[in-house]
């Protein structure tokens, strides 16, 4: 499929990864809206809501490759990245790609792994590279990382660093389906001998390109600049919170809004835009003092209440 109109691309390719995956499309949106803002999404869910299915339907839709990464306690950087093997051939040492060489990669139960292996994502989420005995290689474009973790079972688990978890541009949940997809869900399961909905590939590597570059036209008004800056500058004044939004967690948003105004077919950002993304995009950014520990504070409810008291400016 190729239109001169990305938001009929972009709800071409959310109606395709529907048909398989039983979500809310406003989380579609959401996945989809970081992936062409060229970020990074961390999925937190109990198993079994359909983690693995979305990232694996996402990437068929958009016409990329798919690796999966199961991350254990005993998983290695070398597992991840990849390693120098002799070949007898050529005499001589050849490097053989990890999975983390696709277009989207989905680094299941992240948070099952120890530190040192988490930090084999840090320069391939930020740099688009890994570094392997001194040598860099360039991993493929697009490159996207899903990364899951179980937010019930903690028993085994590490949990990912602030720097890690502020690599990803948003973070989210399926949920639990509602009654009637619950129920579609049952009716695919009753016909065993029936093929599963499939997805369809809508986008190409070139197309995914291609629209990931279309943000840069939408149009950002100063007092919209200034309007994410108020709401991620409150973030670091609030009493709950120890550490607010950085200054990346600001430009997120900004790249994050102009992707969302795109999958609107909107030639221009609005305060409604960055409202809507603005708990998905900087929740998971922030880290509560103690007491807001101890108090089970939702940092959701922080960015809620923050966007109720920042003044919203006025877009003619």
């Amino acid at each position: 499929m190729s239109t001169d109109d990305p938001a009929q691309e972009c709800n071409a390719v959310i109606d395709s990864v529907s048909a398989a995956v039983v979500s809310d499309r406003r989380f579609l949106e959401t996945v989809l809206m970081a992936m062409l803002a060229r970020g990074h999404v961390l999925l937190e869910d109990v198993p079994g809501t359909g983690k693995t299915l979305t990232a694996r339907s996402m990437a068929t839709a958009l016409g990329l490759s798919f690796s999966r990464v199961q991350f254990t306690p005993d998983l290695l950087p070398a597992d991840v990245t990849g390693t120098y093997v002799f070949d007898e051939d050529s005499a001589d040492f050849e490097f053989r790609d990890g999975p983390i060489f696709a277009n989207v990669v989905l680094a299941d139960e992240i948070n099952r792994a120890p530190p040192k292996t988490q930090s084999a994502l840090l320069e391939a989420m930020e740099e688009r590279q890994v570094t392997v005995d001194g040598e860099t290689h360039e991993l493929p474009e697009p490159f996207f990382v899903i990364a899951t973790q179980n937010p019930v079972e903690q028993e085994g688990t590490f949990a990912l660093p602030e720097a890690q978890v502020d690599r990803f541009m948003v973070k989210t949940s399926l949920g639990y389906p509602e009654y009637d997809g619950e129920l579609d869900l049952l009716k695919r399961r009753d016909g065993r001998t029936t093929r599963s909905p499939t997805v369809e590939t809508v986008l190409s590597r070139d197309g995914v390109l291609g629209l990931q570059s279309r943000p840069e036209e939408i149009r950002v008004d100063e007092d919209l600049m200034r309007y994410i800056l108020d709401i991620t500058r409150a973030t670091r004044s609030d009493h709950r919170v120890s550490i607010g939004v950085s200054p990346r967690g600001s430009q997120r948003l900004f790249e994050a809004a102009r992707a969302r105004a795109m999958l609107e077919g909107r030639e221009f950002v609005t305060p409604d835009m960055i409202k809507r993304i603005a708990e998905p995009v900087l929740a998971h950014r922030l880290v509560l003092t103690a007491e807001a520990q101890v108090d089970s504070v939702d940092k959701r409810s922080i960015i809620a209440e923050l966007l109720d008291e920042v003044p919203v400016p006025t877009v003619e």
